[in-house]
């Protein structure tokens, strides 16, 4: 019998069309469609585990997975064979054997997100499953302000989703930034060394308002120092978030 092998993959996925990573017991997921495409290829299920679970709608250029097999085939068969079954809104980027301790998930020493958005007064028919478009203009100073005082060892109680459980909820930021790629388009990214649920989203959210005029840089310092949920704004759209990528070297 062969030795039990692990296998890192990293994916990229347009999550338009699924109900988040994690799977479900009616809608489709990114994992129940990457765990039975394995089990065709491998003669067996397969178990996956990933860096984090996307919610909904939610993109990824740079998802991790990992898993255990007995399988002989090389890790370069295992990415052709596995690209090969997928459909066309999931891809393999790479596939290496990692590894015995090596897991997507804890190993991990911190994640990258973005968030898009459209910011003019008509919506993109193109875009519409990639951003998240706001009609009413964005100032960017006071929506950098935001993004510079959330940078460091926070508590990020008042943007996680309600009713989740934690059993800290301070996070380390490492890099919180704001471009503009495009006149009408934003570029938000965050990287750190966790997230909570709905984090980023609600983070995003908030700073949006902020950038509208409807609350003050004060207001979102009062926000974070509440650590209320109630508080906060609007959880941002699911379509605008992608996981770009997961470190696994030590954080800087």
């Amino acid at each position: 019998m062969n030795n039990e092998r692990n296998i890192k993959l990293v994916l990229e996925y347009d999550g338009s069309g699924y109900h988040g990573w994690q799977r479900q017991a009616v809608s489709l997921s990114i994992q129940e469609v990457i765990e039975s495409r394995l089990g065709v290829m491998l003669g067996k299920r397969v178990g996956v585990s990933a860096s984090g679970r996307t919610d909904a709608g939610v993109h990824a250029k740079g998802q991790v997975v990992s898993f255990h097999t007995r399988t002989s085939l090389r890790a370069e068969e295992i990415l052709k064979g596995l690209n090969s079954l997928l459909p066309a809104d999931i891809v393999v980027l790479s596939a290496e054997e990692a590894d015995e301790s090596f897991h997507a998930r804890f190993s991990a020493v911190s994640k990258v997100y973005e968030y898009h958005i459209l910011n003019r007064p008509v919506p993109s028919a193109l875009m519409r499953k990639y951003v998240w478009h706001v009609r009413r203009p964005l100032a960017s100073e006071p929506m950098e302000e935001c993004l510079e005082r959330i940078c460091g060892l926070n508590d990020f109680s008042a943007f996680m989703a309600s009713g989740s459980r934690a059993s800290s909820t301070e996070r380390n930021m490492l890099r919180a930034e704001l471009a503009r790629p495009h006149p009408d388009r934003v570029k938000f990214t965050y990287e750190a060394t966790g997230f909570l649920r709905h984090m980023v989203r609600n983070l995003t959210g908030t700073i949006v308002e902020v950038g509208k005029g409807k609350r003050t840089t004060r207001d979102f310092d009062r926000i974070v120092r509440s650590g209320d949920r109630k508080q906060a704004g609007m959880t941002a759209p699911g379509h605008g978030l992608y996981l770009i990528s997961v470190n696994y070297e030590e954080a800087k």
